[in-house]
This record gives C-alpha cells, structure tokens and sequence, in this order.
C-alpha cells in the first residue's frame, strides 16, 4: 500500500469564524472515519508562523512567511492501495475543512 500526503496552504481555510467549532467537528469526523477504516498514519495543523531554515552547514535563517509565500496550513498522512482512495479521502477532508486539498504520494523508503 503507499502512502498519501493531503495538505492544504496556510489561509486557505477562509471561513468565518463562528463555523470554527462545526468545522473542527467534521474534521474529526472523518479523522474518526479514517483510523476505523485503518487509513490513518498521522494528521495535524500547523502554527500559523514563519519557518527556521537549517542549512546543510547548520545555519539558521528566517523561513518563508504565511503572507509573502504559500506555506503548508495542515496535513493529513494516508495509506491507502491507489491513489483513487487517497483523492476520496482529500474529497471528505476538503469538504470537512471547507477547503482545496492537495494529494501527494510519499516516495517508498524500506528503512522508514
């Protein structure tokens, strides 16, 4: 089976804020969904910040920030047996969060 990231962009969740709780409640909803189906690896939002980039010397500098360049709002880690089953599982996430997901597969790696 291979794995599937679905991840939307930091403020792409441009609801009001009062639908926060119903849409907090879908969302765990179809988390719930996921882990009885036995799809659910692991899934989280992301603090609305700037990154720290580590360079391959160690050198730490100011990553992008969520309002000069797209970055990663939350994500949602899948395995599934095709990537038909990852896009039906980005549907139920993109209706539950009110928001576009986008679907990746994870390159195989033995030793992970």
């Amino acid at each position: 089976m291979a794995r599937y990231l679905i991840s939307f962009d930091d403020g792409s969740m441009d609801f009001p804020e009062e639908d926060l709780p119903e849409v907090g409640e879908a969302a765990h909803r179809v988390v719930k969904d996921a882990k009885e189906a036995g799809v659910w690896i692991f899934g989280a939002g992301l603090q609305r910040q700037q990154a720290s980039i580590v360079a391959t010397d160690g050198t730490v500098t100011d990553g992008p920030f969520p309002e000069t360049k797209p970055v990663i709002g939350g994500f949602s880690i899948i395995e599934v047996p095709s990537r038909e089953d990852a896009l039906r599982w980005a549907a139920k996430i993109a209706e539950a969060c009110r928001c576009a997901q986008e679907v990746r597969e994870i390159m195989y790696d033995p030793e992970s």
